[in-house]
């Protein structure tokens, strides 16, 4: 590399905003963030069968015609001949997303590889050691490193034990000014809290089913609070229709909100309530953007960086995953006392600015970028 140009890095990922979700708001924060010592580019998958080039905040993005999709990854068979055609210094691939790890298999980009490995494969056996597995670990021998967020996800993933040498951990950060409480957004918390009154439980994230929302649901007879899910999924129909089944009178589904509506969400939040139950949740973003409005967390004890975020009895409760009666057990005893919530809440706020800043985030990966093209020694911590 040449200090007159900055390092040139294509991100490889499924979607980008506004399409929602953790894996796509993290890709989004480093591309924004990374500059000026890092030119970011960005190829996604499209929604539509069109093939889009735009600029979004200064980083060019290519949404790329997608024929459909399969779960959540889009089916874009153009692009190893837009990875191949773009490139850079650094390649990024954000994981899961075996149509992307295929694609590097065939194209062979120049460049050096990074794997940023966001979550767990969780599928059927069978299918995922035929048709996942093999370009998985083609790419992870590839790669120069393997960055995941938590000390413990390098810890539990089964695919990166014979890798764990590569392994960086970079913790997810949060942008701290998104989440302010603006005059805006204070005047949205104080609407909320006059309409619903009660205590105010939180869940976001997809209607999916290893987000454990059918067992939130389960866990919420007798619970005493208003809990409002934002967020949309294949399992929408079948959760509404089983909470009006439960009786549940004090849910709502409230779908997709703005990004200013969901800070009011937080900041009028009592809970957040992460109930997931696969190991498919890595690392709960939403646990650190409800942390950072000074509100605790209840999530479960899953082998992955959920526990490591959320620590029990200092941000929040752990309770096991799957466990509808410990889960309501939990909300119980936070939504009955406040002084320990707020104690909580003020603890998983300062945890955030010590250990989950954007600022940090950005200048590890960057710092690692360096390292592996050979220009710095790396200032974080390699092998997990």
């Amino acid at each position: 590399m040449t200090a007159d140009r900055p390092i040139r890095v294509l991100h490889v990922g499924k979607f980008y905003p506004p399409v929602p979700g953790g894996m796509e708001r993290i890709l989004q924060l480093l591309c924004e963030n990374e500059r000026p010592g890092v030119d970011s580019r960005v190829l996604v998958a499209n929604l539509e069968r069109t093939t889009v080039r735009e600029d979004l905040a200064g980083v060019p993005v290519t949404r790329l015609a997608s024929l459909g999709r399969i779960g959540s990854v889009g089916i874009c068979p153009t692009l190893p001949f837009w990875l191949r055609r773009l490139g850079g210094d650094l390649v990024v691939v954000h994981e899961p997303n075996p149509v992307a790890l295929v694609s590097v298999v065939l194209a062979r980009p120049r460049g050096r590889v990074l794997v940023w490995f966001h979550s767990e494969v969780v599928r059927p056996r069978w299918r995922y050691r035929l048709l996942y597995r093999p370009f998985l670990r083609a790419v992870l021998r590839r790669a120069s490193r393997i960055i995941v967020s938590s000390p413990e996800l390098a810890r539990h993933a089964v695919e990166l034990q014979d890798f764990r040498d590569k392994c960086v951990v970079v913790p997810f950060g949060v942008d701290a000014e998104r989440l302010a409480a603006t005059a805006e957004v204070r005047a949205r918390v104080d609407a909320l809290r006059t309409r619903h009154q009660t205590p105010i439980l939180l869940f976001v994230g997809r209607l999916v089913p290893y987000k454990g929302v059918d067992v939130l649901l389960r866990a919420l007879h007798g619970i005493e609070a208003t809990t409002l899910l934002v967020g949309d999924g294949p399992l929408r129909t079948m959760l509404e229709t089983q909470a009006r089944e439960l009786g549940l009178s004090r849910v709502r589904f409230l779908g997709e909100v703005s990004d200013t509506g969901l800070t009011a969400l937080y900041h009028a939040a009592d809970l957040l309530v992460l109930p997931s139950v696969t190991r498919a949740e890595a690392f709960g973003v939403v646990q650190l953007e409800a942390m950072a409005c000074g509100v605790p967390v209840v999530s479960t004890n899953l082998p992955s960086g959920v526990p490591w975020v959320n620590q029990h009895d200092k941000t929040g409760l752990v309770v096991p995953p799957g466990d509808a009666a410990g889960l309501r057990q939990a909300l119980h005893a936070l939504l009955t006392d406040r002084p320990r919530r707020e104690a909580l809440g003020r603890y998983a706020r300062e945890r955030v600015g010590r250990e989950f800043t954007l600022t940090r985030m950005v200048h590890l990966t960057s710092e690692l970028y360096r390292e592996v093209l050979g220009d710095a020694p790396y200032a974080g911590s390699v092998g997990a």
